[in-house]
């Protein structure tokens, strides 16, 4: 009885400091991961419109206009806004709108781009990516689809940073400008899932992920 004990207690200190180390090595990894991302935008990030240099392409990712409860989605509140402020500002030429268009019913380029069309933008400046299910897909696309090499990438801060670690991967010179973030318990919990989405992003160039669909080349005016 007393020898089960023992061994008893000797798998528990086990598990222990197996559950330690492992808790560790994963908090060490995030903050790593997010080290590499954060430094990838330094020097990048602009929120300023008469600060940002103009680019001939800028890329809108992509959100869904409305949250589960029917209000406004208040980051693609914020994205759209900040592409209409460089669109009307004349620093960029062209936008590349990449977001998720999996469902019939759910269209996310062709949603932002009817209300940039109805705020005055001109149609033939927008170009729609429909396959961009992902970050990672969205700016692999506008290199591989829209043969960009060069864009002012638009979203949040933090999404910006880490959109901008994979422009810098795949050898696309950009930068990025940032739209208003949100707060209040939304934006916290997007803030968690933010710190996953930057681990993700090097164990998919660690398995040489690919964009989920590539497809014909779309021709932007030069």
């Amino acid at each position: 009885m007393l020898k089960k004990l023992v061994v008893t207690k000797r798998i528990k200190k086990i598990f222990f400091r197996t559950f330690i180390l492992g808790s560790v090595s994963v908090i060490l990894l995030i903050l790593f991961c997010n080290f590499r991302i954060e430094k990838a935008g330094k020097g990048k990030l602009y929120s300023d419109v008469s600060a940002i240099p103009h680019q001939h392409v800028g890329l809108l990712l992509g959100t869904g206009k409305y949250m589960s409860d029917g209000s406004v989605n208040l980051f693609y509140k914020y994205r759209i806004e900040a592409a209409l402020s460089l669109l009307k500002s004349n620093k960029i030429d062209y936008l590349v709108i990449s977001g998720d268009n999996s469902r019939p019913d759910y269209n996310e380029p062709a949603m932002m781009r009817d209300d940039l069309v109805a705020a005055g933008i001109d149609i033939s400046r927008i170009y729609l990516d429909y396959a961009g299910f992902r970050t990672f897909d969205s700016v692999v696309r506008l290199r591989e689809i829209f043969g960009t090499d060069s864009a002012t990438i638009i979203s949040q801060e933090f999404h910006n940073e880490r959109a901008l670690y994979i422009a810098g991967k795949e050898n696309i010179t950009a930068i990025g400008f940032n739209a208003q973030d949100v707060g209040g318990s939304g934006g916290f919990k997007t803030q968690l899932r933010e710190y996953l989405a930057r681990v993700k992003v090097f164990v998919d160039y660690i398995i040489h992920t690919k964009p989920h669909f590539l497809g014909p080349k779309v021709q932007i005016p030069q």
